[in-house]
């Protein structure tokens, strides 16, 4: 046991410098990283895609240990996820286009091609709790709340381990800054009237922090703190959308409605919600303590 705690120190360590050596060749303009892994022609497996299911396979992991400890059917997680996978494309496309129906209206064409580009967080999330909400409609090993917490709980991991996609195709990056942390990006991936900039904020690596911080710490709440169905889901409303808020206000891609950025609206609804939620259930479980 003691010799496969010091080999997990050593590969991960090793991983991090490699990491940091990686980020600075990019961030510095040495090295530039392309979207694509391999390439036929029109097709290609592109990073974000990888990424994408490698964040969803880490939670499958995960889900599936926490399913077996508490005893509950695992052909039923293997059910829900294809559901929430599914539901939350479908939702998180839907959110995209409806925030940019100016575009959409005169390329129709356009809604379906998600291998284009827009997809939204926010809408894959409402997807995924209509995806849980239907599926323990009937009877299962886990209520809705419960599985609703499982899934909020493993989220920012999954988001975490997503944003790198970004990172790849060169996108949802800041302002220009000349921060000693700033990220080059070529000249054909900067947003129109941002031409003569080459250094912007990495957006998408605070973001990646944030959310991977984020699982840290519902995590130590899950083995110390949780009580009752809905902690972790209230805890991750305010969690991931005060984190969001902040680093929304430096992307340059924003979706509006008029002049406010959808996510930071969003993003506020979900704090106050999660917030009232999370004091509600303390105030219930105090309430029955005394």
């Amino acid at each position: 046991m003691e010799r496969k705690k010091w080999l997990l120190i050593v590969v991960g360590t090793v991983f991090l410098a490699f990491l940091i050596w990686f980020l600075y060749m990019n961030f510095t303009g040495r090295v530039i990283v392309k979207p694509f892994i391999i390439r036929f022609g029109r097709f290609g497996i592109k990073w974000y895609s990888v990424l994408i299911a490698s964040g969803i396979l880490t939670d499958y992991i995960i889900a599936r240990r926490y399913f077996k400890k508490r005893g509950w059917k695992t052909e039923e997680l293997d059910e829900a996820l294809l559901f929430g996978v599914v539901l939350g494309i479908v939702f998180a496309r839907a959110y995209y286009v409806i925030f940019q129906w100016d575009y959409f209206k005169n390329h129709p064409a356009e809604i379906y091609k998600t291998w284009h580009g827009g997809i939204a967080i926010h809408g894959g999330i409402l997807g995924a709790i209509l995806a849980v909400w239907l599926y323990t409609r009937k009877k299962r090993s886990f209520t809705f709340l419960e599985g609703l917490d499982i899934a909020s709980w493993l989220f920012p991991l999954a988001q975490g381990i997503g944003r790198w996609g970004n990172f790849f195709n060169h996108e949802a990056y800041g302002t220009p800054t000349n921060l000693p942390w700033k990220m080059f990006i070529p000249l054909a991936y900067r947003m129109p009237g941002y031409e003569k900039y080459s250094y912007f904020h990495p957006t998408f690596l605070y973001e990646s922090i944030w959310d991977i911080s984020s699982f840290i710490l519902l995590s130590f709440y899950m083995k110390s703190s949780y009580k009752k169905p809905g902690e972790i889901t209230a805890l991750y409303l305010v969690l991931y959308s005060l984190g969001r808020i902040m680093v929304e206000g430096l992307r340059l891609d924003s979706l509006y409605f008029g002049t406010i950025r959808v996510a930071q609206l969003f993003s506020a609804v979900a704090i106050f919600i999660g917030g009232l939620w999370y004091l509600k259930l303390v105030e219930k479980d105090e309430t029955v303590s005394n």
